[in-house]
């Protein structure tokens, strides 16, 4: 499959690329972008690179078969739609839309099409979900009872795209998408209610706590773009507990393991050599654009996560 990538974005260079180079079948083929100087790291890590201009051009290449589009947010849907009508398979940075609504034209565009369309939630594709959620579905903490988490990093730049509204901005676009999605994937489960404070500046949340009920347990989190980095979660059960130390970006925090509690002096720890989740979603993502598996995160599980944001940012 070979990709072409949608501006020079820093996720693309540090994360995607390289990613697309090292997973099995692919090739990092093409970039659409005006600027020789962001071009030129893009240049290095694979020397062929075929470079466009414009967004357009990338396309109508007809030798791109998937485009990975690592656009502001509120690019995401406009440009989604045009790649999937131009006959490319898509993968979108999060947050793939800013209303749950935009992603209906998707959804129908990918049907209509045949084509894959797909937002970029890297960690369902880390080895570390797929075991909690096989423990929370064995029981191994007996019944659900709560979750807990935690995502923070410090963002001040006020020329980031992440702190101007216009772009789609803020923590729960950016950050907040995480412990939603994954409670949601680990369990199978959707919230019935949900609540939140948030602390707003220049028209973003730059900060919020939030309090999620399913039908069988509760959510709270908090995340924020103005405090030092953190990150954890943790699902608390009847008979035990599980921890997650570094959920959303082992690779960076920390290395990827669980601690699986069963009182306080029972606890097993579950560790996983390096992996590159990224890697492994465009693995996961060719598989299934070529052989119908069904992808870990559909365009219906998208729309589930960004109906849950909207409901926290309308608070």
């Amino acid at each position: 499959m070979r990709w072409g990538i949608l501006g020079a974005a820093k996720i693309a260079q540090t994360n995607l690329a390289p990613a697309i180079q090292r997973a099995r079948g692919a090739e990092f083929a093409a970039l659409a972008t005006s600027s020789e100087e962001k071009a030129a790291p893009f240049r290095a890590l694979q020397p062929g690179l075929t470079l466009h201009s414009s967004y357009e051009a990338l396309l109508a290449d007809p030798a791109i078969d998937a485009v990975y589009i690592p656009l502001p947010n509120h690019l995401h849907v406009e440009w989604s739609l045009k790649a999937l009508a131009a006959g490319k398979h898509v993968l979108c940075e999060k947050p793939l839309a800013l209303e749950a609504a935009q992603i209906d034209p998707l959804i129908a565009a990918r049907d209509a099409s045949g084509l894959l369309c797909a937002e970029g939630f890297m960690v369902c594709h880390h080895p570390q979900w797929h075991r909690v959620r096989q423990l929370l579905a064995d029981g191994a903490i007996g019944r659900l009872q709560h979750v807990d988490a935690a995502f923070a990093f410090n963002n001040p730049d006020p020329a980031n795209i992440r702190n101007r509204p216009e772009t789609g901005g803020g923590a729960m676009y950016d950050i907040g998408v995480y412990p939603c999605a994954t409670t949601r994937y680990a369990t199978g489960a959707e919230p019935v209610s949900v609540r939140a404070d948030l602390r707003r500046e220049n028209g973003i949340d730059v900060f919020g706590r939030v309090w999620a009920d399913f039908d069988d347990f509760t959510l709270s989190f908090y995340c924020g773009i103005r405090m030092g980095a953190r990150q954890g979660m943790v699902f608390h059960g009847t008979e035990g507990v599980i921890e997650v130390p570094f959920p959303f970006n082992a690779s960076v925090a920390g290395p990827a393991h669980l601690l699986i509690k069963r009182g306080y002096d029972e606890t097993r720890i579950e560790r996983y050599e390096p992996v590159d989740h990224y890697q492994r979603m465009i693995e996961a993502f060719e598989v299934s654009a070529t052989q119908g598996v069904p992808f870990a995160c559909p365009l219906e599980f998208s729309r589930a996560n960004q109906m849950m944001i909207n409901r926290i940012l309308a608070q």
